[in-house]
């Protein structure tokens, strides 16, 4: 890295984190909660699942939204430094911090919502099972789908593909590794046509895009922790 920026060890430090972090919880939901694939079964058929996983499947939840919150002070610290070179940075940044939070709120209501949702749907008559559905398509929809996914997926894609750029042209990343963080953003942005496609069934959809760009986005970021780590100079 160009010796004009102070050290970004900590912001390394931070991606290397929250990126490996997040990997636990989600391999775990992927193994006893069939996620993300259970997002678009049946509402019935997710309260159910979600019901049968107990207080663990929560506190599961939990992590998985607490354990992306390094990431937060990587995007503060990289922005925070950058932004007198490049002032886009700190634009970036801001986006980068909303798209965070959005998505931590957003896993947040299988913490705080959905397990009220499927209690009740769980103890509940065929018209209580009928209501805590609607319920559950409606928080789903907005918390879910609007606020997690399109708003913090979109926001959390454009820094990726804004830091890209700024941190070549900074010299903190080598031009392959800037390609591979534009490549993941553009896949990755693919995937929002699935969130397209539960209000109009029709829409074309590439069903990888999401595993494929959310994983090369995660392998960005650490192998971004480790350059910003190693190359450092202590400052």
């Amino acid at each position: 890295m160009s010796s004009q920026f102070p050290s970004l060890k900590s912001a390394g430090w931070s991606f290397l984190t929250g990126s490996v972090l997040v990997l636990i919880p989600y391999s775990l939901l992927v193994a006893r909660f069939k996620y993300p694939e259970v997002l678009r079964k049946p509402a019935g058929e997710i309260l159910a699942s979600f019901h049968a996983g107990g207080p663990d499947l929560i506190l599961l939840w939990l992590a998985f939204a607490l354990c992306g919150i390094p990431l937060l002070y990587g995007y503060y610290r990289i922005g925070t430094v950058l932004k007198s070179e490049f002032p886009f940075a700190g634009f970036a940044t801001v986006a980068g911090l909303a798209g965070g939070f959005a998505q931590i709120i957003g896993l947040l209501r299988w913490v705080f919502v959905v397990p009220v949702l499927a209690e009740t749907w769980n103890s509940g008559s065929e018209p209580v099972r009928i209501a805590a559905e609607t319920g559950f398509l409606l928080q789903h929809q907005a918390g879910g789908v609007l606020l997690g996914e399109f708003i913090g997926q979109t926001a959390t894609i454009f820094w990726l593909i804004s830091f890209s750029v700024i941190l070549f042209q900074a010299r903190v990343i080598p031009v392959w590794v800037m390609v591979w963080g534009l490549l993941s953003g553009v896949i990755y942005f693919l995937a929002q046509a699935e969130l397209l496609s539960t209000v109009i069934p029709e829409f074309p959809v590439w069903g990888p895009a999401g595993l494929i760009g959310s994983t090369l986005w995660l392998l960005w970021m650490v192998l971004l922790g480790f350059r910003l780590i190693r190359k450092q100079q202590p400052g």
